[in-house]
Formats: structure tokens, C-alpha cells, sequence
């Protein structure tokens, strides 16, 4: 792998879906699985509470003949797997799995499943497209303010060593003018503090990810439905919150480490999603969106106990399961983006508070 200096979006593009080396792609290696868990990996409920998504976008849609449902940066293929085991039979035989993951088809998948390393088409799908942790793994440039408090492009190299490169400028320096709060993006327009195309602030050393690229994959994921619902559920953070020092991490073997962009770790970042949100959005916390959906982490009554034992063992299992995916300092506190395509299936989760 090149040690040369480049941006950090090139460099994580390279260690993270490099065709040999690339910690995603590498033939043989353990998915996401191996590293970290998700939501998916932590409780059969996850993929349960996509099947309902899934079984009100059908009835909503009308039961069309068939029913998509794409899962973008689909791992091994968990999640559909799990999905497909939860749906009712008579959902189950419309629907057209599609798995869009860039590593190789993992043996022994469902042959029900399709396999691509893209999206389909614009336009080309009918149902539910669901991304799970997909938009935090999508490469993205970082910038550092410098001594001037002007934001710069941080420039990396294969062993994690940095160095502040250009001034941002055009239309990453708009995004961060937009999305970024300050100090870092002081710059806002009409503020006065601009210079040139770049945001000024008086503070050096804070650093940002700039979140472009993350739109517009983002985008380019919600054209791929005629009709439905495309959902993106990730680490995230709002423009009234954003972390002073980013949020550029690695992770391998379950353990948070530095991100060194040689392929031998994980690297990602939380996520704008607000800045992803198209006009008809709806955001929420994964707490509530699961809630929505039937996932709670309620104790069985103790009367259960003493009537059926295995019962209450079961359910006691379950609630545990619940409790870990709606804790709101856990994978509760995730951001739920949901994106109606074609006015349908707008609603599908209102009423429930988080």
C-alpha cells in the first residue's frame, strides 16, 4: 500500500474497499461481524422490526407483485437473511432481496438474495431500501482549523501520519458553511467572517468531516426507488451538536483503535444526516423508530414465572435484546433518516415519542 500523502476520503477508499487489501474486501476476511457489532448482530429483533417496516411499506404500496428490498452495505447478508426469516410467507413470496455490498457473495447465502457491488438503477425498485451503518463507512475528507483558525485539508498517509494540507475552498468550504456549526464554520453566509471561498474562526487545532460525499451517496441510494421507503440508520450527530474535534475513529476486534488507513482497521465517522435529509424527510432515534415498530424492553411480569417458566425465560432473553437496542447512550441514540419516495409511505412511524 502507498505511503504517499493524500486526503483522508482517498485514503479510506483505499483501505477500506482496496481490491486485495482493502479491510472490507480482502478475500477471506470476517464481514463486519468479526469487528464490531450493530444492531443487526445484536439481537434477531433488529431484522424483525425491519420485516414490519417492510410489511407496512407493502400494504401501504398496495401489495405490488414484487417488492424490493435493498439493504446497502449489507455485510454478509445478516440482516436480509434475518428478514426474510421473519416476514409472513405470503410477503415473503413477492419480495426481491437485494444485497449491495462491495465485498464478494459470502457461500451459503439464500439464492433468493442478489448479490451487486452497486446500486440498482434509478428508478428501478419498488419497496423498502434500508442502510444500516452503510452512510458512516462512505470516505469523507477531514479538515483541522490552523494557527489563522483557517479550516485546512488534513493530508494522511498509510502509517496515520498527518499533516494540514490547502485551504478547503468551493463547495466542500459551502458545506461546512451550511452544516458545520460554529466555531469551526464561523464563515456562515452573511456573517462577515468569510475569506475568500474558505470559513474563517479564531480557534486552531479543531477539525470536522466534510459531509458531501455522504449526500450525495445518500442520494443517489433514495433515486433508486420508483416508490417506498429508503431508510439510513447510523452513528450521527446534529448542526447544533457537532463535536468540536470530529469524530474520525477506527475499529478492529471490537476494540476502538487510532485510524490508521492501511487497511488493517475499520475506519468511520459519525454521521451529518441532517445534511443528508431531503425535503420530505422524517428523523428520529432509533429508540423510537424501534418502538414504532414493536420493539420494547419491558420486563415480563413475574405471574409469568410461576405460570410458565421457560416462557418467562424467553421473554426475560427478549426484553434484554430490546433494552440494548433502544438504550438511548447505546445503539438507541442512533439517527433513523427516513426518505418517502413517491408520497406513499410518508407517516410510516409517526405517532410514537422517543
Amino acid at each position: 500500500m502507498t505511503n504517499e500523502w493524500c486526503g483522508w476520503r482517498e485514503a479510506t477508499e483505499r483501505a477500506l474497499y482496496g481490491p486485495e487489501s482493502g479491510f472490507y474486501t480482502r478475500p477471506g476476511g470476517p464481514g463486519p461481524a468479526g469487528h464490531f457489532r450493530t444492531s443487526v448482530h445484536a439481537s434477531p429483533l433488529f431484522a424483525g422490526a425491519v420485516a414490519t417496516l417492510l410489511c407496512r411499506v407493502d400494504a401501504t404500496l398496495g401489495h405490488p407483485d414484487e417488492l424490493a428490498l435493498v439493504d446497502v452495505g449489507a455485510g454478509r447478508g445478516e440482516l436480509l437473511t434475518g428478514v426474510l426469516a421473519a416476514l409472513p410467507a405470503e410477503v415473503s413470496a413477492r419480495v426481491r432481496p437485494y444485497a449491495v455490498e462491495r465485498a464478494a457473495r459470502p457461500q451459503g447465502l439464500d439464492p433468493r438474495i442478489g448479490w451487486r457491488d452497486e446500486l440498482p438503477a434509478p428508478g428501478s425498485v419498488t419497496g423498502l431500501l434500508f442502510a444500516n451503518e452503510w452512510l458512516d463507512n462512505v470516505p469523507v475528507d477531514v479538515v483541522e482549523t490552523d494557527e489563522d483558525g483557517v479550516p485546512r485539508r488534513v493530508l494522511v498517509r498509510a502509517d496515520g501520519t498527518e499533516r494540514l494540507g490547502g485551504p478547503v475552498e468551493g463547495a466542500d468550504a459551502e458545506w461546512l458553511r451550511r452544516w458545520w456549526t460554529p466555531p469551526l464554520a464561523a464563515g456562515a453566509p452573511g456573517d462577515g467572517t468569510t475569506e475568500g471561498d474558505s470559513p474563517v474562526c479564531g480557534s486552531p487545532g479543531l477539525r470536522a468531516e466534510i459531509g458531501r460525499p455522504r449526500d450525495m451517496a445518500w442520494a443517489r441510494a433514495v433515486r433508486t426507488l420508483r416508490a417506498g421507503l429508503a431508510v439510513a440508520a447510523d452513528y450521527a450527530h446534529e448542526r447544533g451538536d457537532r463535536p468540536l474535534f470530529g469524530t474520525l475513529t477506527g475499529f478492529r476486534d471490537g476494540r476502538e483503535v487510532p485510524p490508521v488507513p492501511d487497511g488493517s482497521c475499520d475506519i468511520t465517522a459519525h454521521v451529518a444526516l441532517d445534511a443528508c435529509a431531503g425535503p420530505s424527510a422524517e428523523r428520529l432515534p432509533q429508540r423510537a423508530a424501534l418502538r414504532a415498530l414493536g420493539v420494547e424492553g419491558r420486563r415480563p411480569p413475574l405471574t409469568l414465572a410461576a405460570t410458565d417458566p421457560a416462557a418467562y425465560v424467553r421473554a426475560l432473553g427478549a426484553a434484554g435484546s430490546a433494552a440494548e437496542l433502544t438504550d438511548p447512550a447505546g445503539l438507541g441514540g442512533f439517527g433513523w433518516l427516513l426518505e418517502p419516495v413517491g408520497g406513499a409511505c410518508a407517516g410510516l412511524l409517526k405517532g410514537w415519542d422517543a
